[in-house]
């Protein structure tokens, strides 16, 4: 028996084969045990909890650290064999690839899930997500780079030019690139900031319209008059945007003009019965009437009220029903709305007599 153990197979001892094959089984068997066992009582009480991290920390377990743990177990049970050193290096180089690429896995699968948690607290976080896709693709090239970078410099190569070369290729492409660039960081600015947001009503100069898509260069608005408008991110962080959808209440301030003719009694009357008819609708708040002014043709009185609901049909609707009614009080009431006109007056002239010789 210690003759067959004794045997020489590929540079090392049956026995030694043996030992690493023991190795081999008697780890596999421990992480399966852990998994069937006690890894699913993990998952079902990460299911039952509220927060979803722990379900995240259980998929990564799941997906990345065990199948790194079996390949780590084969890697350090061959490290008891005599092998050669170009067989060592291929091994050594293997794991080092399979380590980079399980952590690489990692570190993505956690920014992806700490940016759809941070967009799901809010409300639209099925349009949020889609915006979110362009950082998520751009930090995943930059964490793919690094981790080639750190590959390299771990199987013993110089990565000192090639980040060098990085630096220099990275500065002709930024000096090249400057308008791109600017709004690659202005898309940063706009999804963390958040001045607006898709489906946001927005005004940019003497363009309005609804915001539709969100780009890493460009944010697309779909305009009222039906066509859509490709703005930069750069011009929309540089520029004055005005966000309808943020806005929690309208003011409102309009005019009404009566005639000259109109009683002291009506013009005392007036803001009364205005007030009364803005009271008595729903979502709308009275704020203030006065006789402002003595106009070239008219007594002109100014009213302001609030709108406690941001929709612009609302607003209207509002507004063309206070219209009316106080168009009908006013008639109930000999109220004359006054129009512009001129009165001219013309005076006769004197009769002069002329002498006749």
């Amino acid at each position: 028996m210690n003759e067959i153990l004794s045997t020489p197979l590929w540079g090392n001892t049956i026995y030694k084969w043996l030992t690493a094959l023991i190795i081999i089984i008697v780890l596999f068997a421990i992480i399966k045990i852990f998994k069937v066992y006690i890894f699913k009582r993990l998952k079902k009480w990460a299911a039952a909890t509220a927060t979803s991290w722990d379900e995240f920390a259980m998929e990564v377990i799941e997906k990345n650290i065990l199948p790194l743990l079996y390949i780590s177990t084969v890697y350090f049970a061959l490290q008891t064999l005599a092998l050669g050193l170009r067989a060592k290096n291929i091994l050594h180089t293997a794991y080092m690839i399979a380590i980079t690429f399980f952590v690489i896995k990692i570190i993505i699968a956690a920014f992806k899930k700490f940016v759809l948690s941070f967009i799901k607290r809010d409300q639209d976080s099925e349009s949020k997500e889609k915006q979110a896709g362009g950082l998520i693709a751009i930090v995943n090239i930059i964490i793919w780079l690094l981790g080639a970078v750190f590959l390299i410099d771990n199987m013993g190569y110089n990565v000192t030019t090639i980040v060098a070369g990085l630096g220099v290729g990275g500065i002709a492409i930024a000096l090249a690139a400057q308008t791109v660039l600017g709004d690659l960081f202005s898309y940063f600015v706009i999804f963390f900031d958040r001045p607006f947001e898709i489906g946001d009503f927005v005004t940019v100069g003497t363009d309005s319209g609804v915001i539709e898509y969100i780009g890493i260069k460009t944010t697309r608005i779909r305009t009222l008059n039906g066509e859509q408008l490709v703005c930069s991110n750069t011009d929309l962080t540089n520029s004055r945007l005005r966000n309808f959808k943020r806005m929690e209440r309208r003011r409102i301030v309009f005019a009404i003009r009566v005639t000259y003719q109109t009683t002291n009694r009506q013009l005392r009357d007036i803001p009364g019965i205005v007030g009364e008819i803005i009271a008595s609708k729903d979502k709308l708040s009275y704020d203030r009437g006065h006789f402002s002014g003595f106009g070239d043709f008219s007594l002109n009185f100014e009213f302001v009220y609030y709108v406690d609901d941001p929709d612009y049909n609302f607003y209207m609707d509002a507004q063309q029903a206070v219209y009316l009614e106080i168009f009908s009080a006013f008639t109930e009431k000999g109220i004359e709305l006054a129009y512009p006109t001129q009165t001219i007056q013309i005076e006769s002239l004197p009769v002069f007599s002329v002498a006749r010789n």
